[in-house]
């Protein structure tokens, strides 16, 4: 990674253009370009501790808004913050690391190599801290202040009753919109989702919802559904049909007459996205995202 710059707010803030930048910062080393900061940007959170569906929905999200010129901003943290930059990179859309500590220390190192391919992709990896700063768990917190500053939205995924994501809403709450993705009641790991919820925030079932609320368009969309998504897929079919289900269920037919794919291969593509737990088959030959 190259050796980062140190940028006064005045600069972070201009690259936002005339939207408002709360002080969160008095300055902020930055590796990489801000340019993706000049459109819309939101940001999507989460636990660390992410299961493999809450890494696909944080996936699939910032790859459909990047598809609709939106930029993403994280925490380039493991879990939910990992699967949004990657979704955003799927989607050729910029995205925009907060760092916890400063680049020469980068933590965690696992994702050292997602924070050199946000930057080759035209992204940034940003701190508030000293490039020789070691991350401490209590920087996190001030590091989702930035996270907020930079954002026109934060959608959080997957976020237990006690979580950095609920921090980072905080710093939003009451300035910019807050959305939340549901999931089972009883399931710890979307308590604070839920809460959040109860509290105000945004439902978003998928990145339509987010769209619509926000007023943004989407490029592709026909009746508001998003026609293609590119997803944890090696299958091309496979990313098609989870594109076509992501804001809703659909009939079996209409899923083979909208693939552009052989029946035979649909049929194939649908039984193991089935089996692998990707969707579920409702009556009446409909299936759904899980």
């Amino acid at each position: 990674m190259q050796p980062p710059t140190c940028l006064p707010y005045e600069a972070v803030a201009a690259a936002r253009g005339e939207r408002f930048v709360p002080e969160a910062f008095a300055s902020l080393w930055a590796t990489g370009t801000l340019q993706g900061l000049g459109r819309p940007s939101i940001a999507i959170v989460g636990t660390r501790a992410a299961t493999p569906y809450g890494k696909r929905l944080a996936r699939s999200f910032a790859a459909e808004l990047g598809v609709a010129g939106c930029s993403i901003v994280s925490g380039l943290a493991l879990g939910i913050d990992a699967a949004a930059h990657a979704g955003a990179l799927d989607a050729d859309a910029p995205t925009i690391g907060i760092l916890g500590g400063g680049h020469d220390a980068f933590f965690p190192r696992r994702n050292a190599a997602l924070a050199e391919r946000i930057i080759e992709r035209g992204g940034a990896v940003l701190s508030p801290y000293p490039p020789e700063r070691e991350a401490k768990p209590w920087q996190f917190l001030e590091r989702n202040a930035v996270v907020a500053a930079l954002s026109d939205a934060i959608v959080v995924i997957e976020a237990p009753a006690r979580s950095g994501a609920l921090n980072t809403a905080g710093w939003a709450a009451g300035r910019i919109p807050v959305f939340a993705v549901p999931g089972d009641v009883d399931r710890a790991h979307v308590a604070g989702c839920h809460a959040l919820i109860r509290d105000g925030a945004i439902l978003a079932r998928c990145a339509q919802d987010v769209l619509d609320d926000l007023r943004l368009s989407q490029p592709g969309c026909a009746d508001g559904k998003k026609q293609t998504r590119r997803l944890e897929f090696d299958d091309e079919v496979q990313r098609r049909i989870a594109g076509m289900l992501s804001c809703g269920e659909l009939g079996v037919e209409e899923i083979a007459a909208a693939c552009a794919a052989p029946a035979a291969a649909v049929f194939a593509a649908l039984s193991l996205m089935e089996i692998g737990g990707v969707i579920e088959a409702l009556p009446g030959r409909r299936y759904v995202l899980r």
